[in-house]
């Protein structure tokens, strides 16, 4: 699994975020390679209504994390099942 931590601009005023100003994001991928996790990430925030998206960190977990962590954190979980999860901050 890839958690990124992206920043994309919205496309319409959303609560806490006018149009056109960054947002913060982390977003976890279940997927084996780098490069397809990245994309996936991209697609993913750009469908939630969101443009410009720049990854701006990338951390791969080992195996044994992603299950230790599966209990407390909702977000593996929810990437565990659907194969991803995309969490927007409300402030950098």
């Amino acid at each position: 699994m890839y958690i990124f931590s992206v920043t994309a601009k919205t496309r319409t005023d959303i609560e806490g975020f006018s149009k056109d100003s960054p947002a913060p994001f982390i977003v976890y991928i279940d997927f084996k390679d780098l490069f397809g996790a990245e994309q996936l990430a991209k697609l993913f925030v750009m469908k939630a209504g969101f443009y410009d998206v720049i990854i701006e960190k990338r951390k791969q977990l080992p195996q044994g994390k992603v299950l230790q962590l599966k209990r407390k954190d909702k977000q593996i979980q929810e990437a565990l099942e659907t194969g991803y999860a995309v969490q927007l901050f409300d402030e950098h």
